[in-house]
């Protein structure tokens, strides 16, 4: 599932570069839980939590259901 996750991250990649950001995929568990670090512009935003939950996450749970949930470490 990790690289499933890592091609998705890849698609939405230049969308958060464009904006000085990044993300950093550091973990994915066996029960679904998908662990990233926003990195660059986007650690600092204060839309952070909206660009996860409503970005990321939506896009990751599209590709690949049995993704649980994408926190922020």
């Amino acid at each position: 599932m990790r690289e499933r996750v890592e091609e998705v991250l890849e698609l939405l990649r230049p969308s958060l570069q464009a904006d000085g950001g990044d993300v950093e995929l550091i973990d994915v568990t066996d029960d679904g839980i998908v662990k990233v670090r926003l990195t660059g512009a986007c650690g600092g935003c204060p839309f952070a939590t909206l660009t996860l939950k409503e970005g990321i996450e939506r896009a990751i749970k599209e590709e690949i259901p049995e993704v649980r949930e994408v926190i922020a470490v």
